[in-house]
Parts: structure tokens; sequence; C-alpha cells
């Protein structure tokens, strides 16, 4: 049998040992979005007024949500017809993702990476036939602070490509 000092020697540095791993463990602060990685789509954030051809098309509203983790895009076109999209950059894959949902139900899965002042998408649908439509979206970050957007399709595999949608953001 062990003396009662020593059995309490040993609990109370066992307790201790736990204890200060758990301190180690709690010092660590959580992963957050501060990092560049997460901030290179932040050229999109604000109010902006978004035309085509040099016709206004809609209004465009970007936050940074979720501590800014998630770029959040409220969409209104001029026609009437609005959606949202969600944008996060997942230190997973090291990509990011944008999903959109219009007001017409349309939804868009996108993933993609972050180049000399660009983030460029890509990603595919089904239409009903079960035909693949592939989809090509690229954000420019211009020098003069607006913002392009050119969205681009394929319905052959990606040998050619139609414009979707091809806007300027001018912040209001």
């Amino acid at each position: 049998m062990m003396p009662r000092s020593l059995l309490t020697l040993l609990t109370c540095s066992m307790l201790a040992a736990g204890t200060s791993g758990l301190a180690a463990q709690t010092r660590q602060p959580p992963p957050d979005c501060k990092a560049a990685s997460h901030r290179q789509f932040d050229f999109w954030v604000g109010d902006w007024v978004v035309f085509v051809n040099g016709d206004t098309a809609g209004t465009n509203r970007v936050t940074l949500e979720e501590s800014g983790c998630v770029v959040h895009e409220h969409w209104v076109g001029r026609g009437g017809g609005s959606g949202q999209s969600f944008n996060f950059f997942d230190r997973a894959d090291q990509k990011w993702h944008q999903l959109w949902v219009s007001s017409s139900g349309m939804v868009l899965r996108l993933a993609g990476d972050y180049a000399e002042g660009q983030i460029r998408y890509s990603g595919e649908t089904k239409r009903p036939d079960g035909s693949t439509i592939r989809h090509r979206l690229t954000f420019f970050s211009n020098s003069d602070g607006t913002v392009r957007q050119f969205w681009e399709s394929s319905t052959d595999g990606g040998t050619s490509w139609s414009a979707v949608f091809d806007g300027i953001y001018r912040k209001k």
C-alpha cells in the first residue's frame, strides 16, 4: 500500500499535468477569418449600382457576415428578380466557394481561386433533361474602385462559351 502523502503528491501532480494541458489548449485562440486568404474578396463588399452595357441592371449590397468569414451578396434586379450568394474561403481545400440562390429557384455551387485581384469560380448545373451546363464567373477588382463580374456558360462541355452576365459594379 502506498503512503497517503505519496498518493496525495501523485494525485496532485497528475491533476496539475492535466490542468496545464487543458490550459495550453484553451490558450490557443480558435480559428478565425482574419488571415489574408479570407480577406481576398473584400473588394466586393459595399453598396453597389450594377450596370450592363451602360444601363442599370440592379443593385447589390455585399456585406461581411459571421465575423468576416462570409461575403454575403443581396442582389435585386431592375426587373424584380433577386438572389443571394454566400461566398467563403475554405481552409480545408484552400478554395473560395460560392452558393447562389435566386428568387426563381436557380442554384449555383461554385468553387475557385484568387489571383491577381480576381476571384475565378467554376461549377456545373444540370438541366431537367440531365444535360450539363458549365459555368465560369470572374470578379475583377478594378483600379478605379469598380468591380466587374463576368459570367459565362457552356453547354458543349467547355468547347465554346457564351456570356451570361457582364456587369460593372459602381459604389452608391
